[in-house]
């Protein structure tokens, strides 16, 4: 891990690493993120095969769900 740096200003940062297409470095740096990403807000969706009679209908339980997920979160504190 490398050690934090203090900036004054966002022109003193330097550019961030370029990997060309390709690259296994590149591949190995977006599964790395995917990793996190995973870890950081876990998608988890109830088991079985749910069937809507519109969008509006999916809509609506995906976003129950997720107001259950951060009810629990906010319980778990």
């Amino acid at each position: 891990m490398s050690p934090v740096t203090k900036y004054r200003s966002i022109d003193d940062t330097p550019d961030p690493p370029w990997r060309a297409p390709g690259d296994p470095e590149l591949y190995r740096a977006i599964a790395a993120l995917w990793r996190t990403a995973r870890q950081l807000h876990p998608w988890h969706f109830p088991a079985g095969v749910y069937r809507h009679r519109s969008i509006e209908d999916m809509d609506r339980q995906r976003e129950e769900w997720l107001a259950q997920r951060i009810r629990a979160a906010k319980g778990a504190r």
